[in-house]
């Protein structure tokens, strides 16, 4: 059996009163059918807020209010104890199948793109992130991503398990490696520097063609997982730096959801994502799963 074969019927949110919390209600409470997800709402306080706690479970119980005014069975809990610490661990003891969250919290530094809690949530939980960014609460445009890899390959299943309305605009994209860099040339008077391309090769020229037929099948066979699941998906092929190229595609076509995988966690907890997984996290202007290999 696959290891999310019943992906996404416990969702964690983390609220924490911020707009971005606020986003990540709202995109669960659109998206997800309350009939296939349960959800507990955590929120957490430092011991500085203990004066606050009648608002906080007033804030709380909104929350929960809102859910079950969309039919979701609700369970929550107010903890005392650091953020990202809690997050992960009421995580692990409850088997969530989803962490929504929102990209900065209340307390986030002005011009930080993603916020501490966020980060770490993201770099060490052991199930999937979602990361939800104000203006993204729903996924009318979604681009998975693959490498080719296992963990990459996983995101498809887990895809085509998480209850998203059908009618999405799904597209797979793979990123091939890019062309050599261009040699630099000084000019025998030092006075000015230019660059001169590599001159393409049959050999180069037969290794692109050989990566370009590999990226199709790749494709090829990431929409044919999620045909499988129902979702029908367009190819996207391109050639660069992997995460430059898919933030350039993500502003130009306006996309809503970002689906990426990751290594997962190790016996040594270091950084835990893939480069282009953590930048995609931090830069993307729009909202970010995270699906992680167990």
């Amino acid at each position: 059996m696959n290891a999310y074969s019943d992906v996404s019927k416990t969702i964690l949110v983390a609220d924490d009163g911020s707009d971005f919390a606020r986003a990540a209600i709202e995109f669960v409470g659109r998206l997800l059918k309350p009939e296939t997800c349960s959800v507990f709402v955590l929120r957490t306080f430092s011991s500085q807020q203990a004066t606050e706690l009648g608002a906080l479970e007033d804030a709380l119980a909104h929350t929960c209010e809102y859910f079950r005014s969309r039919g979701f069975q609700v369970d929550s809990e107010l903890i005392l104890g650091s953020p990202a610490q809690t997050i992960i661990e009421y995580a692990e003891r409850k088997k969530v199948d989803l962490i929504a969250m929102g990209a900065k919290g209340l307390r986030a530094t002005l011009g930080i793109l993603l916020g501490g809690v966020a980060q770490q949530v993201v770099e060490y939980a052991s199930c999937p992130v979602l990361v939800v960014r104000p203006g993204h609460e729903e996924a009318h445009r979604v681009l998975l991503l693959t490498d080719g890899s296992p963990a990459g390959e996983l995101i498809f299943a887990y895809y085509g398990r998480f209850p998203f309305p059908k009618e999405a605009d799904v597209r797979v994209m793979h990123v091939l490696p890019p062309p050599p860099l261009p040699v630099m040339t000084v000019s025998a008077s030092a006075e000015r520097i230019y660059y001169e391309p590599l001159a393409v090769t049959e050999a180069v020229a037969e290794q692109r063609a050989r990566e370009e037929q590999a990226g199709r099948e790749l494709l090829r066979r990431s929409l044919d997982i999620l045909a499988g699941y129902g979702v029908q998906a367009e190819p996207v092929l391109k050639r660069g730096d992997a995460a430059t190229e898919i933030l350039d595609y993500v502003k130009t076509e306006k996309i809503d959801l970002i689906v990426s995988g990751s290594r997962g966690l190790s016996e040594v907890k270091a950084w835990l994502l893939g480069s282009v997984s953590r930048k995609l996290v931090h830069y993307a202007p729009c909202s970010v799963l995270v699906v992680r290999a167990k």
